[in-house]
């Protein structure tokens, strides 16, 4: 087989093992399913809406408060595919006006715990990283000067 090729379209080859850590677990392929998982998990509205749901439920109204920036459609979009996803319920409750309540699912509670140990790792060097973004700018303005 040509490198570069797969053994079929949506083939990922070592994306079942925790003990071989492999970078190319993340296909490139679009129809790889550990690369659309890790782009749903992993975009910016989905990362807010599984932190504000720790420990708590909230209403559409309130995520959406919270959120700032965030469009009522890409809102909708986002809980849905989360709750396709098994990582956050939506109840309704019978009641006038309609109301529905999202919260984490056991699934959705531990990838929390991993957005945790990401945010707290980006705290922790923020200032390594503001300090190599502007040695960078710097040395840009320099070769374009």
């Amino acid at each position: 087989m040509e490198d570069g090729t797969s053994k079929s379209p949506g083939y990922c080859e070592g994306t079942a093992s925790d003990d071989d850590y492999d970078v190319w677990q993340w296909d490139t392929r679009e129809d790889c399913e550990v690369r659309q998982i890790l782009d749903r998990v992993a975009d910016k509205w989905s990362l807010l809406v599984i932190a504000l749901l720790d420990c708590q439920s909230l209403r559409f109204s309130q995520l959406r408060r919270e959120i700032d920036g965030v469009s009522q459609r890409m809102l909708s979009v986002t809980l849905r595919h989360l709750e396709r996803d098994g990582l956050v319920t939506r109840t309704v409750h019978p009641v006038v006006p309609p109301r529905v309540d999202y919260a984490l699912t056991p699934l959705g509670r531990t990838l929390h715990e991993t957005i945790k140990s990401l945010v707290t790792w980006t705290e922790l060097h923020r200032r390594e990283i503001a300090e190599a973004r502007a040695a960078y700018d710097s040395r840009r303005e320099m070769m374009e000067a």
